[in-house]
């Protein structure tokens, strides 16, 4: 399985550094349960089928028997579990995050689902 990385302006002047494009940066030092985070590594690609369906699971149990989701790649409780799932961190993590911080990482999770 290949890692997706990219050449910084460094690394095209000659220089050897890469950036593994997995690592979500955040906007700040984020602090959650007493552990200071700077940035989340987001590994879809680890994710099985078992992984996706269980976050599913988790979601039904999650949501009201009111609420009805159609398609459920365009949920960002959804989205919010896979992408917690794809950090290797709690939902309540993903959900404590700075708005900004948040939707960015949704909006890859959603690239990620509907990709």
């Amino acid at each position: 399985m290949s890692e997706n990385k990219t050449k910084t302006p460094a690394a095209e002047a000659g220089q050897t550094e890469t950036v593994d494009e997995r690592v979500y940066k955040l906007s700040r030092p984020f602090t959650f349960e007493g552990t200071e985070y700077t940035e989340l590594l987001l590994d879809f690609d680890s994710l099985t089928g078992g992984d996706l369906l269980s976050c599913e699971g988790q979601m039904n149990a999650m949501s009201s028997g009111n609420e009805v989701v159609p398609v459920k790649q365009i949920s960002q409780t959804y989205q919010a579990l896979v992408a917690a799932r794809a950090a290797k961190v709690p939902m309540d993590l993903i959900k404590a995050l700075p708005g900004k911080d948040f939707s960015k990482i949704l909006v890859r999770s959603q690239n990620f689902l509907l990709g």
